[in-house]
């Protein structure tokens, strides 16, 4: 199993790059955003991995960040997700947004990519939801309720703090943003949104 790649960047295709490594040349899909001004042929380029086998095909993907493969890895886990649909959400929204639109369950998020309709993102939201969820389970409350809480935590708010945490926020600061905000009426997109308004201001 490849794991990455590191070497010279000597073509590049719409959708594709080749790499060069130790004089061996690699064909690797990408994600459309990956080739910024700073990365032209010549350049050293480093791209992780996911090897895609399916009957008589045999692709390479690869990402800039662990992050992003990561995400790309569970988004073919959903039924009828296949690699380019992945790719596809991979090059517009970034891993902590993605994780954000699926607790938050804001499936039109992910009608932003190209060629992913609506009941396509609904499934993403509907299949990810728990596996994410699970992930990130120990993140939001067990530091905070410690420290007591004013409003009861329920599953609504502890969604909100988690998401809050993936977007780089200690669980403490989530915990006491959500605190001050909470509405039993909002939804969780809405309580994340008020949460961090709160936490900016």
């Amino acid at each position: 199993m490849i794991a990455y790649l590191k070497g010279t960047l000597v073509h590049i295709n719409q959708d594709s790059i080749i790499i060069d490594v130790n004089g061996v040349g690699y064909k690797v899909y990408i994600p459309s955003y990956s080739l910024g001004p700073d990365i032209n042929i010549g350049s050293e380029i480093k791209v992780y991995t996911h090897f895609y086998v399916r009957e008589n095909m045999q692709d390479l993907y690869g990402f800039l960040t662990m992050e992003e493969l990561k995400m790309f890895e569970q988004l073919l886990t959903v039924s009828g997700v296949g690699p380019k649909a992945a790719v596809s959400i991979v090059s517009v929204i970034s891993p902590s947004d993605f994780a954000l639109s699926v607790l938050s369950e804001n499936a039109d998020n992910l009608t932003k990519a190209p060629g992913i309709g609506k009941k396509t993102a609904q499934r993403i939201v509907l299949e990810l939801k728990d596996k994410i969820k699970k992930e990130h389970k120990d993140l939001p409350v067990s530091e905070a309720t410690s420290a007591g809480s004013a409003i009861p935590f329920d599953n609504k708010a502890q969604e909100a703090v988690t998401a809050l945490v993936m977007l780089g926020y200690t669980p403490q600061e989530a915990k006491n943003a959500v605190d001050r905000i909470f509405d039993v009426n909002s939804t969780v997109e809405q309580l994340i949104k008020d949460a961090l308004k709160q936490m900016i201001t």
